[in-house]
């Protein structure tokens, strides 16, 4: 596995290889690499004849620069992973060669950024918008792999590709789990345990709501204040938001009909998690 962190040396050699007529797989990450993150370069390694991981914990993102500075890090550790996992290349750049001196450019998916998680971390999606476009124009690769738990995160991406005429294959894979339900995060790990023991009622209230809808029961209020009334059983933490929308479009439903996707984002002591459960027919 090459390691390379100049955005110019990625792109010569990524170009190298789509001239001997190679097929390029991208999973972006932000590295603290868990089980989550292995399950997308298994897909990638699978869909595609050459691997390509970005670890960069990208600041333009973060909207609390304490959330910045507590992210998890250990490049050693995602190196070896990464390898593990049959990657070609770790592209690993510093925030200077990403974000040169000067005035930035800036990339916006107006609309789908301002609500939900948008409307809770203003300018997050700015950041993911601004660089997924660097890194794609970058490695030029055929198909990047996000994953289902950033679900608002996946349709801003294929709306970017979309929009801005990309050649470019944008792959959902499913969210990984723990055994007790709760989805994978970097963020997991800045969990107190009696925060990681009350966690999984988070997936657990989720499936309470999906089951409601699928006995019939599509009231987006009476779903949101039962989902909210479990997870308060449970935890003290506050929660962002309980959002009862449509998969695509991210828009309120005034009926839970399926398809219909349900969304959560919550606040721990050091740790904001977000899941989702989608409803199908």
């Amino acid at each position: 596995m090459q390691v390379l962190d100049e955005p110019r040396k990625v792109q010569e050699l990524t170009e190298a290889w789509r001239r001997a007529g190679e097929r390029i797989g991208l999973v972006p990450t932000m590295g603290a690499l868990h089980a989550g993150h292995l399950a997308l370069l298994a897909r990638a390694a699978a869909e595609n004849t050459r691997l390509v991981v970005s670890i960069f914990v990208n600041p333009t993102q973060f909207d609390r620069p304490d959330d910045f500075q507590t992210y998890p890090r250990d490049l050693s550790r995602d190196l070896r992973l990464a390898e593990e996992a049959g990657c070609d290349l770790a592209w690993t750049p510093t925030p200077v060669q990403m974000y040169p001196p000067g005035p930035p450019t800036v990339v916006e998916v107006t609309g789908l950024s301002g609500i939900l998680e948008g409307a809770a971390r203003p300018g997050h999606f700015r950041g993911v918008a601004t660089v997924v476009t660097k890194l794609v124009s970058v490695v030029k690769a055929h198909r990047a792999y996000f994953g289902a738990k950033d679900w608002q995160q996946a349709v801003i991406v294929r709306r970017l590709v979309a929009d801005l005429l990309l050649d470019l294959k944008i792959v959902v894979c499913p969210t990984v789990r723990e055994a007790d339900g709760l989805a994978l995060s970097s963020r997991n790990v800045n969990l107190t345990p009696e925060e990681r023991r009350a966690a999984p009622v988070l997936s657990r209230a989720l499936q309470w709501g999906a089951a409601e809808i699928r006995e019939g029961r599509r009231d987006p209020e009476a779903l949101r204040r039962g989902i909210v009334a479990r997870i308060a059983a449970a935890t003290a933490a506050p929660l962002d938001y309980l959002a009862v929308v449509r998969p695509e479009t991210l828009e309120p439903v005034p009926s839970a009909d399926p398809p219909v996707l349900l969304a959560l984002a919550i606040r721990f002591s050091k740790a904001r998690l977000i899941d989702n459960l989608l409803v199908e027919p």
